[in-house]
């Protein structure tokens, strides 16, 4: 007994120095108009020198405007995280995140392009599990937004996701799945809300940087847009009613870009395509503000 309450008390010290030396951000404004970044750092491959990034340069889209600029590589593997990809140097929680973004535009060049732009967080820990809030973009087709988070333990993770075509107007889908037990749940009520979105004349996520964002607190999650004409806030999802999806435990703010090759859009089921060419994906600002609890 004395053995196992000195393991016990030696763990306890081992977790507390632990948590005392992990570092949180506190509230930034990364703007990319530097060579690197103070709160973000890319997954640079081997040698140091990556060819998918290029920071501080000028938008095609927004002439003089700095941004930095993905570029998918089409020798990456596929498979999240395998592509560019900016984590924050520190952990993030609670609080207000946006980001102001363009998609690839590949429409005319390689309608079935299997390829994900993600802006999340994401952190697995032991116990809970993973800690993701996420917007997807598949960009084959460039009017859907992907919304949702990730918890639970590897192995056995749980989604709440909804899927809408902003540009018509329509919510495809609101709910709940487990990957394990194969459970499905439609969200409804209060769960579900709102539960219409007007369409927004002309959305198209790789025609014109636009503001995405999303608030997190402990007992909900909102996501929203900023409306590109009347600057009014577009919320997409108010998720709350539940604990369920929700996660509790800290994170890292990330956004990258990948290839897929079982992932197709909702409304593309061929659009798993090897991407052919350096797609490039232009990043503004990210921005984050914690939660504080009054």
């Amino acid at each position: 007994m004395k053995k196992i309450f000195t393991v016990l008390l030696i763990l306890t010290v081992i977790l507390s120095v632990s948590a005392r030396r992990e570092k949180h951000h506190k509230q930034f404004f990364e703007d990319f108009k530097k060579s690197s970044s103070r709160y973000f750092s890319p997954n640079i491959k081997g040698n140091g020198a990556d060819t998918r990034y290029e920071f501080a340069t000028e938008s095609k889209t927004e002439p003089g405007t700095k941004i930095i600029k993905y570029r998918i590589d089409p020798n990456d593997p596929a498979g999240a995280g395998k592509g560019p990809e900016l984590v924050s140097k520190q952990f993030t929680h609670f609080g207000t995140y946006a980001a102001r973004i363009k998609v690839p535009d590949v429409n005319k060049i390689q309608p079935n392009v299997g390829a994900v732009v993600g802006y999340f967080t994401y952190h697995m820990d032991n116990d809970p599990g993973l800690s993701e809030i996420d917007y997807e973009w598949l960009i084959a087709d460039p009017e859907i937004i992907y919304i949702g988070t990730w918890t639970g333990p590897r192995g056995d993770l749980r989604r709440i996701g909804r899927t809408i075509n902003l540009a018509k107007g329509i919510i495809y889908n609101t709910g709940y799945r487990e990957t394990k037990s194969g459970i499905r749940q439609p969200f409804t009520g209060v769960q579900s809300q709102p539960e219409s979105i007007p369409a927004l004349e002309n959305y198209n996520s790789s025609k014109q940087f636009y503001t995405y964002g999303f608030d997190w607190y402990p007992d909900r999650i909102r996501w929203w847009m900023i409306h590109p004409q009347t600057a009014d806030t577009l919320v997409l999802w108010d998720y709350k009613g539940s604990q369920v999806g929700i996660p509790q435990n800290h994170t890292k703010y990330r956004l990258n870009f990948w290839h897929t090759n079982n992932w197709p859009v909702e409304t593309n089921p061929n659009s798993i395509e090897k991407p052919l060419d350096k797609y490039e994906l232009e990043i503004d600002w990210m921005s984050y503000k914690p939660w504080k609890v009054k």
